[in-house]
């Protein structure tokens, strides 16, 4: 499976849909969707963490999405709450993309979503 793609059993056909979603870690909440991205091969939300770690924003792989819960709207991934602290930042100045994506790709590979 590709960790940037979306997983078929969450349903999820547009990141878009999923803007303003709380994500719950394994172990609680850590944020809302703030953005998404549908590109092939490279699907992906941005969670703003809020305070939890003073308004950070991290990238997760669309791959770690492992359900949806439209009437609530939460999405649920398959990560603590410490490992999207200790996620890349998110740079805002550049397009996160396939072909400079290098720090999340080393950061998420071991995770074999």
């Amino acid at each position: 499976m590709n960790l940037w793609t979306y997983r078929a059993d969450t349903m999820v056909t547009r990141g878009n849909d999923l803007i303003g979603y709380d994500v719950e870690a394994v172990d609680g909440s850590i944020g809302k969707i703030d953005q998404t991205t549908d590109e092939t091969d490279n699907a992906h939300v941005v969670v703003d963490t809020g305070p939890w770690i003073f308004g950070k924003k991290r990238i997760i792989p669309a791959g770690a999405i492992t359900a949806v819960d439209r009437e609530n709207q939460k999405v649920a991934v398959q990560m603590t709450k410490q490992q999207i602290k200790d996620a890349p930042d998110l740079d805002d100045t550049i397009n996160v993309d396939t072909s400079n994506r290098g720090a999340y790709d080393d950061y998420y590979s071991p995770f074999g979503w």
